[in-house]
């Protein structure tokens, strides 16, 4: 019932729902139009298919690049990780020339392919964070999708109204009560308060519409607040899904598995790995 807006960062009420007209601030998205030249994307897709993609739940098919991690019990191990594909290394760099990227080492790769013949989706879900750090980078290729956010949370979120052009008024910039020109029948101006709104954040799903070749990362409340999820009704045509990510901090140098992680990411970036 609401669309990210990524020029304003803000998530807009939808005009066929309830909420027209109201926004709030939805931070911790960051979305980056034609990352990748059409060119590149052949290419990678190319090669790509030249390995095997495995059965995935939900109607998809997969390519893991990263080690073997039991979630639940909190274990894992090299296995047969030999590294992200070579074509990665320069997605990569392009990657770390974004600032909301700097220092970014990915120290896995999933490709997903979703096709609307196999009723391809994913449930919302949040990615895990013993082993992941807090970005989670995705590129999207061969068409576009959308991204839906939900929140489980018990608490609300305060909307604010927007304005259209047409009144004279553009997205108020803060959460708080609003006073704006309104007009009466006799075309006389009078002085208007509109209240800020309170809906329960479970209400709330909000859109983040990926165009073709967009590189979008997830960090912030969108990582560790928002669920995440892609509906079977926003699967068109054959999508790919690239996502790559970073060590939490236990992994990381001074972190209470800094050593192993050290080791993942020197196999890692290697950039000589093969599907396990």
């Amino acid at each position: 019932n609401f669309t990210y807006c990524p020029a304003t960062g803000l998530a807009k009420g939808n005009e066929q729902s309830e909420f027209a007209g109201w926004a709030f601030p939805f931070p911790g998205v960051f979305l980056m139009e034609e990352f990748i030249s059409k060119d590149e994307e052949s290419e990678i897709v190319e090669l790509m298919d030249r390995d095997d993609w495995k059965p995935s739940q939900s109607g998809r098919k997969k390519q893991d690049y990263g080690p073997k991690v039991n979630f639940k019990k909190q274990r894992l191990k090299a296995g047969s990780f030999t590294g992200l594909p070579s074509f990665s290394k320069k997605i990569v760099a392009q990657m770390r020339a974004c600032p909301v990227l700097d220092g970014f080492l990915p120290v896995e790769q999933c490709n997903l392919d979703y096709v609307p013949e196999r009723g391809s989706a994913i449930d919302p879900h949040f990615d895990d964070w013993w082993l992941w750090g807090e970005r989670l980078v995705s590129l999207n290729l061969l068409s576009k999708t959308v991204l839906s956010m939900s929140c489980d949370s018990e608490d609300s979120i305060q909307l604010f109204p927007t304005f259209s052009k047409e009144n004279g008024e553009l997205s108020p910039p803060g959460p708080f009560t609003q006073t704006s020109a309104c007009k009466n029948s006799g075309g006389e101006g009078i002085s208007c308060v509109v209240s800020p709104r309170l809906v329960p954040s479970k209400e709330v799903t909000v859109a983040v519409h990926l165009p073709r070749r967009s590189l979008v990362v997830l960090l912030g409340d969108a990582r560790y607040r928002w669920k995440h999820a892609i509906h079977r009704k926003h699967i068109e045509r054959r999508r790919i899904c690239v996502t790559f990510r970073e060590l939490s901090a236990e992994f990381r140098a001074g972190g209470r598995h800094g050593e192993l992680g050290k080791e993942l990411l020197e196999t890692a970036l290697s950039f000589q790995g093969r599907p396990v």
